[in-house]
């Protein structure tokens, strides 16, 4: 099955798009300088007031691309499409990493999870899951948002973090039956595990996710060393066994 258009053009960078360097708005937000539109906020004010205002951030449409941009134009027309000037300056600034991780940080409890550890990307569930992965499976324009997130992490230097999510969620499908609607299968198979512009991190991630399809187990400690692996190696990708001379 071919790629969807949308991340065959994300896994190119986006060969061909040019950067406008006139054109700021993301930086200025995260930089806690500028405030989103049609919301009129800042970054700061999102993160203290809307974290578990679980109504707000399912029915208002105009936030997530403020919250995650990325390269390509939203249904939000208030929002600027992430220029690439943009992304090297947020990528060096560690404010706005701090802040960028908040951000993922506010989605994950809103899907019912928890960053337990940011050097792996580990994570697990929150507090109320139960009730947060039933409005996930039952509000499924969410998988368009996750696909974002995953994209804007991955030009903010973060993908790392994808790979905890992704497989916290095979775990969730092939250990424990959560999260497990053929929908939200599809959006992880199609889209999902392929916002990895890592190829093997992709290829493997890929390749785990077709054998739990088939039936195998990917069990919490498989989940758990596969990322501190990726931590220690730089790669999630097993190590070759080596065959020696006797």
């Amino acid at each position: 099955m071919s790629l969807p258009r949308d991340i065959r053009a994300f896994l190119s960078y986006y060969h061909g798009q040019t950067d406008d360097p006139q054109a700021s708005d993301n930086l200025l937000f995260y930089q806690n300088q500028l405030r989103c539109q049609p919301d009129d906020l800042l970054i700061s004010e999102i993160h203290q007031s809307w974290r578990k205002d679980y109504d707000q951030l399912e029915y208002n449409h105009g936030y997530i691309q403020w919250l995650f941009p990325i390269r390509e134009n939203g249904m939000n027309f208030e929002a600027q499409a992430l220029q690439p000037h943009e992304a090297a300056a947020m990528k060096e600034d560690p404010d706005v990493i701090e802040r960028i991780k908040a951000s993922y940080g506010l989605m994950l409890d809103f899907y019912g999870m928890c960053l337990l550890n940011f050097e792996t990307g580990l994570v697990g569930r929150s507090e109320g899951y139960r009730a947060r992965y039933r409005n996930l499976l039952q509000a499924p324009h969410n998988n368009l948002r996750i696909t974002r997130i995953f994209k804007c992490l991955s030009e903010m230097g973060l993908e790392h973090l994808n790979a905890g999510f992704l497989l916290h969620v095979l775990n969730e499908q092939s250990e424990n039956k959560q999260l497990n609607t053929s929908l939200l299968r599809d959006s992880m198979d199609r889209w999902w595990a392929n916002c990895l512009r890592n190829e093997a991190d992709r290829e493997w991630i890929g390749l785990t996710i077709k054998k739990a399809r088939n039936g195998e187990i990917f069990s919490r400690e498989q989940y758990g060393t596969s990322l501190q692996r990726r931590k220690e190696s730089g790669s999630i990708v097993e190590p070759q066994l080596k065959c020696t001379d006797a």
